[in-house]
């Protein structure tokens, strides 16, 4: 399973893509977002993303056509992008929260740093 940062990257590429914002904003979300539960992410990033969650499932489907196409389809072209924008934030938000719990290697007093042979200089 693709961890978040990943998924919100992958939708960012669609995002970046070629086609009308209305069909960019439907395949990055559904490829890559609709599977995410909000529970997981940063509690920062928790009501964006329920925000953007409700948008995409505000209107109620006519003839087949799913909750994210039909909600998408009657968004106006400002909706779709701000919710876009919204998604580049995400992105932002969720990769900063990754970045800060990264473990960082340092060195103890205990540790020993050999430099190979090869590496230090003769004089």
């Amino acid at each position: 399973m693709m961890n978040h940062v990943d998924r919100f990257h992958a939708a960012l590429a669609v995002l970046a893509g070629h086609g009308h914002i209305k069909q960019r904003l439907m395949k990055a979300y559904e490829d890559n977002l609709a599977e995410i539960n909000e529970d997981e992410l940063p509690i920062a990033s928790k009501q964006l993303f329920a925000d953007v969650r409700r948008q995409m499932h505000s209107v109620t489907p006519l003839n087949g056509e799913g909750p994210i196409c039909a909600s998408v389809r009657k968004m106006s072209v400002a909706e779709a992008s701000e919710c876009a924008a919204s998604i580049v934030t995400l992105f932002r938000e969720v990769a900063r929260v990754q970045d800060d719990t990264q473990v960082s290697l340092t060195l103890t007093d205990s540790d020993e740093v050999r430099v190979p042979p090869f590496l230090v200089k003769s004089v």
